[in-house]
């Protein structure tokens, strides 16, 4: 059986060539399962900024697109956003987890994100040996928004989002890699929380799954307690979660983007912490996976 301890463990490259046959073919129920579909990663956080990491992830993206597994890849970048504001000395402020945006905050996330970060990722994908395009909202109006509130600035609440230069690309043999920029009707660039992006971006698709890279093991029953993880939700289960404050805190945001993207017809969405390396895979290619996955329904299979 293909486990989450052959990849993790540090005497991986001792396991003989018979051992290493045995697990490609474990591997291939779940190979074939996704090989043909989009799948929609949303990638963020701590793994961003570590360099293994970030090599790790769009190591496991190439090789899913190498076996057959169409790749979106949706990313933020606030970490690198945060350290040119303190550079040039923009105070930043939050309010429920998304950042007030102003006239010269947003050029800043626009540089940021669709400049150097959408960028080093599409050079890291390559340099992988993976074929990829860069890509944000902006590009052919693929995100539309309107402003989510005057307090957080120019914070966009997506109104639609145009997928056809994103199958486009799919269909060329690119991975599109996405900056989180929307456009009003007005031409005015706005922020948007990757999550929400991804979510939207991944019911347009009608994805087969997301997986919502965090810092975070998934939802757990004690969040001091990691061996708590819930590994399978519904959305009635995500509800009573809720309603009994299990799911509290900055947990509620990541966990509503989930039941949205469920309610938008992506058949599974995946909560993986993405600071384990080869999380993707584990999560994708294991039966005994990694983090937490939301469903409609109990008979999806995982």
């Amino acid at each position: 059986m293909f486990e989450k301890k052959d990849i993790l463990s540090n005497d991986f490259q001792s396991v003989t060539n018979t051992q290493k046959a045995q697990i490609l073919m474990d591997a291939l129920p779940n190979i074939k399962k996704y090989s043909g579909k989009i799948i929609v990663v949303k990638y963020g956080g701590n793994a961003m900024l570590n360099e293994d990491l970030r090599k790790s992830v769009m190591g496991d993206i190439v090789l899913l697109k190498l076996i057959g597994v169409k790749v979106v890849l949706v990313h933020g970048g606030g970490p690198h956003i945060q350290e040119i504001l303190n550079k040039i000395g923009v105070e930043s402020k939050f309010i429920d987890g998304l950042r007030v945006t102003d006239a010269e905050t947003m050029k800043v996330v626009q540089m940021v994100l669709a400049g150097q970060v959408n960028k080093d990722l599409v050079n890291l994908i390559g340099t992988s040996g993976g074929q990829a395009i860069g890509l944000c909202g902006l590009d052919d109006q693929m995100i539309k928004v309107r402003k989510q509130s005057d307090e957080l600035g120019f914070v966009g609440k997506i109104t639609s989002v145009d997928v056809s230069i994103i199958k486009d690309n799919l269909d060329k043999g690119y991975i599109p890699v996405i900056a989180t920029i929307g456009t009003d009707t007005k031409g005015q660039a706005y922020n948007i929380n990757a999550d929400t992006a991804a979510a939207e971006i991944a019911g347009a698709l009608n994805a087969e799954c997301m997986l919502s890279m965090t810092n975070i093991d998934g939802v757990l029953r004690d969040k001091d307690d990691p061996e708590s993880l819930i590994t399978d939700i519904t959305l009635e289960q995500a509800d009573e979660l809720k309603k009994s404050g299990i799911i509290a805190g900055g947990m509620i945001p990541k966990v509503q983007c989930c039941t949205d993207a469920i309610q938008a017809g992506v058949k599974r969405v995946f909560i993986l912490n993405g600071t384990v390396p080869h999380a993707i895979l584990i999560e994708l290619l294991t039966e005994e996976g990694l983090g937490t996955m939301f469903v409609g329904h109990y008979f999806v299979a995982k």
